[in-house]
């Protein structure tokens, strides 16, 4: 219930006044049966314009973070993403990815839609990084379609630290569902699981028109803090008197 009444009375309408979504193949989303919505991410906004774009229900896997958060600022958090019908994950430990699939896994054998981004992190630059590989893991257990999804200037919008959205127009992006039931059976081989997803991310990239890099995102993230620290490290900030 509560779902519906943010999607329609609280911040739906909202987010159509400060972001101007424009929606292109729509029609691709299919009007029943399950279905996974495979997206970039590019803004903590996505997890909320997609969905309040969407006239079916759509359930995305969410990082456990938001859901442990300290203080009131978590404890709200957490009750609007529990509210919101969002499903937490922990990214760590050897049986995080497993436990993703497992619950995404649940969701699609309702015949329900899953959102998901196969990146697994936000893009802290505007680029579309490499994807895992647990999207062709679901998409061939569970038999179903896959939509590419594309947000389009929600970086601009909100990037990565900016709590307070800029208004700037967005465009959400459907592409035509994929088709993968030629490899039914297949989804335990690594050489079918990599070419599944290269192929969404393919269908992402063609949608979205971001320069593509060939680097997880979160390995992408590391090195860079690396490097700035290094660079602290050997040109420290001198204190100004």
């Amino acid at each position: 219930m509560f779902y519906y009444l943010l999607k329609y009375v609280l911040l739906g309408p909202l987010l159509r006044l400060f972001f101007r979504p424009r929606i292109e193949g729509l029609e691709h989303i299919p009007a029943t049966g399950a279905a996974i919505v495979a997206g970039n991410h590019l803004s903590f906004s996505d997890h909320f314009l997609m969905p309040a774009m969407l006239k079916r229900r759509i359930t995305f896997l969410a990082k456990k973070e938001y859901f442990t958060g300290p203080g009131i600022k978590g404890r709200l958090t957490a009750a609007f993403f529990r509210s919101a019908g969002q499903i937490p994950v922990d990214r760590t430990g050897k049986e995080a990815g497993q436990a993703a699939i497992r619950e995404g896994l649940g969701v699609l054998r309702k015949g329900e839609l899953l959102g998901i981004y196969p990146e697994g992190t936000r893009s802290h630059d505007g680029r579309l990084y490499k994807g895992k590989v647990g999207v062709a893991v679901m998409a061939l257990k569970a038999q179903v379609p896959v939509i590419p999804c594309a947000m389009i200037g929600t970086f601009e919008a909100q990037p990565p630290g900016k709590v307070i959205p800029n208004i700037h127009p967005v465009t959400i992006r459907f592409g035509k569902p994929l088709d993968f039931s030629r490899y039914a059976g297949m989804e335990n081989e690594k050489a079918i699981l990599r070419a599944v997803t290269d192929e969404i991310m393919y269908a992402i990239l063609s949608l979205s028109e971001q320069e593509y890099v060939d680097q997880y995102a979160a390995v992408a993230k590391a090195e860079e803090a690396e490097a700035k620290a290094e660079k602290e490290r050997k040109f420290p900030r001198m204190p100004i008197s």
